[in-house]
C-alpha cells in the first residue's frame, strides 16, 4: 500500500506568513511557481472554531491549484500529521528585511 505524503507549505504573503497542508506539491507548468494541489483543513468539531483556519478556508474555497510564486516560498515539509492551517502577521526585523529585497530587488525604484 502506497504511503500517503501531505507537505506542509510554509510562504510570504501581502506581508504576512502563511502555512497550509496539502496533498500535492510540485515545480508546476508555469516557470518561477510552485503548483500546490489538494489543500486540506483539519477535521474539528463544530463547537471550537480557529478564526486563523476559517480564512485560510474562506480564502481557497474552492481553489483546485494555486501557484506560489517561487521567491515566497519560505519552506515546504513533508510530514506525517497534519496541523493546524494558519497565518501569521509577520513583525519586527522581517519586516524591515522585506522592505529591504522590495527595495533593492528587480521590480525598485531608482533613487530620486
Amino acid at each position: 500500500m502506497a504511503k500517503k505524503c501531505l507537505y506542509r507549505v510554509t510562504f510570504l504573503n501581502q506581508g504576512k506568513v502563511y502555512e497550509l497542508y496539502a496533498k500535492r506539491v510540485s515545480q508546476g507548468d508555469l516557470y518561477g511557481f510552485i503548483a500546490v494541489e489538494g489543500i486540506t483543513f483539519g477535521e474539528k468539531s463544530s463547537v471550537v472554531i480557529d478564526p486563523g483556519e476559517e480564512r485560510l478556508k474562506a480564502e481557497f474555497d474552492g481553489v483546485q491549484v494555486t501557484r506560489i510564486p517561487l521567491h515566497a516560498i519560505v519552506r515546504i515539509d513533508e510530514v506525517a500529521k497534519q496541523g493546524t492551517a494558519k497565518i501569521v502577521p509577520m513583525s519586527g526585523k522581517a519586516d524591515e528585511a522585506l522592505a529591504l529585497v522590495r527595495q533593492i530587488g528587480p521590480f525598485a525604484e531608482t533613487p530620486p
